[in-house]
Protein backbone atom coordinates (compact mmCIF):
# COMPACT_ATOMS: atom_id res chain seq x y z
CA UNK A 1 0.00 0.00 0.00
CA UNK A 2 2.40 2.51 1.17
CA UNK A 3 4.67 1.97 -2.57
CA UNK A 4 1.63 2.66 -4.24
CA UNK A 5 1.04 5.75 -2.60
CA UNK A 6 4.58 7.17 -3.37
CA UNK A 7 3.82 8.66 -6.62
CA UNK A 8 0.76 10.58 -4.80
CA UNK A 9 2.65 11.79 -2.09
CA UNK A 10 5.51 12.90 -3.93
CA UNK A 11 3.04 15.32 -6.37
CA UNK A 12 1.39 16.23 -2.68
CA UNK A 13 4.59 17.65 -0.88
CA UNK A 14 4.73 19.86 -4.83
CA UNK A 15 0.96 20.84 -4.06
CA UNK A 16 1.50 21.95 -0.71
CA UNK A 17 3.83 24.37 -1.86
CA UNK A 18 0.86 26.54 -3.58
CA UNK A 19 -0.39 27.10 -0.25
CA UNK A 20 -1.42 30.15 1.28
CA UNK A 21 -3.23 32.52 3.20
CA UNK A 22 -4.25 32.81 6.77
CA UNK A 23 -3.38 29.84 8.92
CA UNK A 24 -0.02 28.94 7.72
CA UNK A 25 2.07 26.00 8.66
CA UNK A 26 -0.79 24.88 10.95
CA UNK A 27 -2.90 25.01 7.90
CA UNK A 28 -0.41 22.78 5.45
CA UNK A 29 -0.17 20.28 8.33
CA UNK A 30 -3.67 19.57 8.55
CA UNK A 31 -3.55 19.63 4.56
CA UNK A 32 -1.34 17.30 4.22
CA UNK A 33 -3.11 14.55 6.32
CA UNK A 34 -6.13 15.33 4.43
CA UNK A 35 -5.29 14.50 1.19
CA UNK A 36 -3.11 11.73 2.61
CA UNK A 37 -6.57 10.33 4.08
CA UNK A 38 -8.27 10.73 0.43
CA UNK A 39 -5.30 9.43 -1.42
CA UNK A 40 -5.72 6.39 0.30
CA UNK A 41 -9.72 6.32 0.38
CA UNK A 42 -11.37 3.15 -1.47
CA UNK A 43 -14.87 4.00 -0.42
CA UNK A 44 -16.81 7.25 1.62
CA UNK A 45 -20.69 7.60 1.53
CA UNK A 46 -22.97 10.66 2.38
CA UNK A 47 -25.63 12.95 2.17
CA UNK A 48 -25.47 16.22 -0.23
CA UNK A 49 -27.97 19.07 -0.03
CA UNK A 50 -27.46 20.88 -3.43
CA UNK A 51 -28.34 24.01 -5.27
CA UNK A 52 -27.52 24.09 -8.88
CA UNK A 53 -27.65 27.83 -10.82
CA UNK A 54 -28.08 27.55 -14.72
CA UNK A 55 -28.39 31.43 -14.25
CA UNK A 56 -32.20 31.79 -15.48
CA UNK A 57 -32.64 28.12 -13.88
CA UNK A 58 -31.65 27.27 -10.11
CA UNK A 59 -32.46 23.69 -8.88
CA UNK A 60 -32.20 22.45 -5.35
CA UNK A 61 -31.90 18.51 -4.03
CA UNK A 62 -31.03 16.19 -1.69
CA UNK A 63 -28.71 12.94 -2.67
CA UNK A 64 -27.33 9.85 -0.54
CA UNK A 65 -24.06 8.77 -2.45
CA UNK A 66 -21.84 5.89 -2.37
CA UNK A 67 -18.13 6.51 -4.37
CA UNK A 68 -16.17 3.74 -5.25
CA UNK A 69 -12.33 4.57 -6.69
CA UNK A 70 -13.09 1.25 -8.12
CA UNK A 71 -16.59 0.86 -9.26
CA UNK A 72 -19.47 2.76 -10.12
CA UNK A 73 -20.96 5.74 -8.04
CA UNK A 74 -23.99 5.40 -6.89
CA UNK A 75 -26.43 8.50 -5.82
CA UNK A 76 -30.13 8.43 -4.84
CA UNK A 77 -32.19 12.01 -4.93
CA UNK A 78 -34.01 12.70 -1.76
CA UNK A 79 -35.34 15.69 -2.54
CA UNK A 80 -37.59 17.48 -3.74
CA UNK A 81 -40.17 14.51 -3.02
CA UNK A 82 -41.49 14.39 -6.71
CA UNK A 83 -38.40 12.63 -7.49
CA UNK A 84 -37.25 11.38 -4.61
CA UNK A 85 -35.85 7.64 -5.12
CA UNK A 86 -34.46 8.10 -8.78
CA UNK A 87 -30.62 6.53 -8.80
CA UNK A 88 -27.88 8.08 -10.80
CA UNK A 89 -24.99 5.55 -11.65
CA UNK A 90 -21.84 7.16 -12.68
CA UNK A 91 -19.14 4.78 -13.94
CA UNK A 92 -16.10 5.37 -16.85
CA UNK A 93 -17.68 8.89 -16.99
CA UNK A 94 -21.33 8.05 -18.15
CA UNK A 95 -23.96 9.48 -16.19
CA UNK A 96 -27.72 8.46 -16.40
CA UNK A 97 -30.59 9.03 -14.23
CA UNK A 98 -32.97 5.92 -13.28
CA UNK A 99 -36.78 6.30 -13.00
CA UNK A 100 -39.28 3.18 -13.40
CA UNK A 101 -36.78 2.39 -15.91
CA UNK A 102 -36.52 5.44 -18.35
CA UNK A 103 -33.46 6.77 -18.28
CA UNK A 104 -32.82 10.83 -18.34
CA UNK A 105 -29.75 12.86 -19.13
CA UNK A 106 -28.49 16.00 -16.95
CA UNK A 107 -28.11 19.27 -18.50
CA UNK A 108 -24.41 20.62 -17.88
CA UNK A 109 -23.47 23.25 -16.65
CA UNK A 110 -20.03 24.09 -18.25
CA UNK A 111 -18.94 23.43 -21.75
CA UNK A 112 -16.54 20.85 -20.28
CA UNK A 113 -19.87 18.45 -19.65
CA UNK A 114 -20.16 19.22 -15.96
CA UNK A 115 -23.64 18.48 -14.53
CA UNK A 116 -25.09 18.76 -11.14
CA UNK A 117 -25.17 14.18 -10.45
CA UNK A 118 -21.14 14.95 -11.26
CA UNK A 119 -20.39 17.08 -8.73
CA UNK A 120 -19.74 14.60 -5.97
CA UNK A 121 -17.19 12.69 -8.23
CA UNK A 122 -15.86 15.90 -9.31
CA UNK A 123 -15.37 17.51 -5.75
CA UNK A 124 -13.65 14.32 -4.51
CA UNK A 125 -11.45 14.61 -7.66
CA UNK A 126 -10.58 18.24 -6.29
CA UNK A 127 -9.74 16.64 -3.01
CA UNK A 128 -7.38 13.79 -4.20
CA UNK A 129 -5.83 15.11 -7.19
CA UNK A 130 -6.57 19.20 -7.41
CA UNK A 131 -3.72 21.70 -7.53
CA UNK A 132 -4.27 23.55 -4.44
CA UNK A 133 -4.30 27.12 -5.38
CA UNK A 134 -5.30 28.34 -1.63
CA UNK A 135 -5.94 26.76 1.62
CA UNK A 136 -6.43 28.42 5.10
CA UNK A 137 -8.26 27.73 8.62
CA UNK A 138 -10.81 29.66 9.33
CA UNK A 139 -11.91 29.72 12.93
CA UNK A 140 -15.16 29.69 13.69
CA UNK A 141 -17.80 27.79 16.38
CA UNK A 142 -16.55 24.84 14.36
CA UNK A 143 -13.12 25.62 12.76
CA UNK A 144 -12.76 24.24 8.79
CA UNK A 145 -10.05 23.89 6.75
CA UNK A 146 -10.88 25.67 3.70
CA UNK A 147 -9.40 24.93 -0.34
CA UNK A 148 -9.27 26.83 -3.07
CA UNK A 149 -8.43 24.47 -6.07
CA UNK A 150 -8.03 25.79 -9.92
CA UNK A 151 -5.18 25.37 -12.81
CA UNK A 152 -1.94 27.12 -11.80
CA UNK A 153 -2.19 29.10 -15.44
CA UNK A 154 -5.48 30.82 -14.36
CA UNK A 155 -5.86 33.74 -11.90
CA UNK A 156 -8.26 33.68 -9.12
CA UNK A 157 -12.05 33.88 -10.51
CA UNK A 158 -10.96 32.37 -14.14
CA UNK A 159 -11.96 29.17 -15.61
CA UNK A 160 -13.34 26.39 -13.42
CA UNK A 161 -12.48 26.46 -9.50
CA UNK A 162 -13.07 24.00 -6.67
CA UNK A 163 -13.61 25.10 -3.31
CA UNK A 164 -13.81 22.82 -0.08
CA UNK A 165 -14.24 22.98 3.31
CA UNK A 166 -13.38 20.03 5.54
CA UNK A 167 -12.69 18.81 9.42
CA UNK A 168 -9.08 19.75 10.07
CA UNK A 169 -9.75 16.86 12.94
CA UNK A 170 -11.78 13.92 11.04
CA UNK A 171 -10.84 15.01 7.04
CA UNK A 172 -14.96 14.88 6.98
CA UNK A 173 -15.51 16.89 3.60
CA UNK A 174 -18.34 18.91 4.93
CA UNK A 175 -18.85 21.47 1.78
CA UNK A 176 -17.85 22.28 -1.49
CA UNK A 177 -18.75 24.75 -4.42
CA UNK A 178 -17.67 24.60 -7.92
CA UNK A 179 -17.31 28.12 -10.07
CA UNK A 180 -17.07 28.88 -14.06
CA UNK A 181 -15.37 32.29 -14.67
CA UNK A 182 -16.24 33.69 -10.95
CA UNK A 183 -19.79 32.48 -10.88
CA UNK A 184 -20.91 29.68 -8.71
CA UNK A 185 -22.98 26.88 -10.65
CA UNK A 186 -22.70 24.19 -7.58
CA UNK A 187 -22.98 25.10 -4.29
CA UNK A 188 -23.70 21.78 -1.97
CA UNK A 189 -23.77 20.73 2.16
CA UNK A 190 -22.46 17.42 3.02
CA UNK A 191 -23.63 15.37 6.24
CA UNK A 192 -22.92 12.14 7.41
CA UNK A 193 -19.45 11.43 5.31
CA UNK A 194 -17.63 8.18 6.33
CA UNK A 195 -14.51 7.09 4.16
CA UNK A 196 -13.18 3.56 4.10
CA UNK A 197 -8.74 3.65 3.76
CA UNK A 198 -7.69 0.56 1.67
CA UNK A 199 -5.75 -0.31 4.79
CA UNK A 200 -9.01 -0.89 6.62
CA UNK A 201 -9.93 -3.14 4.03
Amino acid sequence: MKKRLCAPMIALVLLLAACGGGGGNEAEEALAGIRGQYLEMSACSGHADFTADYGQRVYTYGVDFTWRREGETLLTLTAPENVAGTTAHISAGETVLEYDGVMVETGPLNLAGLSPIDAIPALLAYAREGFMAECTLEEGESPTLHLICRDPETQPGEGTEGELWFSPETGALLRGEISEEGFTVIQCEISNFAMTLSSEQ
